[in-house]
């Protein structure tokens, strides 16, 4: 049975918004990465790379409101500090300086993650009737799924 935010059990809302928070991590280190390869990429594909990054940091600062936001409506808290984010995200900060094809595999990776937690917390979600974060997380995690296939392609 789908439920909204406030039909949902406080453990539930807890556990779904944790899910949420992680996922609001990964995507805060996500675009801070993107932009720090958009500023340091080299090479003869400087140019479309250096669009790329831009266009996954400006996705990625959006989609970091919309699910901090749904962490609100679940009655939760939304990690705001950089430190947390650093801290709980499985994606680890870069120091922008090796090759651009370095840049290319490590976005790439990191894509492949947030749609993996992201699919997780939309499984979570859907165990728990919430449908409206599970479509949340369904639509992101496909963004990042396409972001990290428009990386890979850089790679054959």
């Amino acid at each position: 049975m789908t439920q909204t935010a406030a039909a949902l059990t406080t453990d539930a809302r807890a556990a779904i918004a944790d899910a949420l928070n992680q996922s609001v991590a990964e995507t805060a280190v996500t675009t801070m990465l993107a932009q720090n390869f958009h500023w340091n990429v080299t090479g003869m594909a400087f140019g479309p790379l250096h669009d790329l990054f831009q266009k996954i940091y400006e996705d990625h600062f959006v989609a970091q409101d919309d699910l901090a936001e749904r962490v609100k409506a679940l009655n939760a808290h939304a990690e705001g500090t950089l430190a947390g984010m650093i801290a709980r995200s499985k994606i680890a900060e870069n120091e922008g300086k090796g090759s651009a094809e370095d840049m290319i595999r490590t976005m790439m990776e990191a894509q492949e993650t947030l749609a993996a937690t992201l699919a997780g917390a939309g499984e979570l979600a859907a165990s728990h009737g919430d449908s409206l974060t599970e479509d949340l997380c369904i639509g992101r995690g496909q963004v990042h799924e396409k972001f990290a296939w428009f990386l890979r392609s850089h790679l054959a």
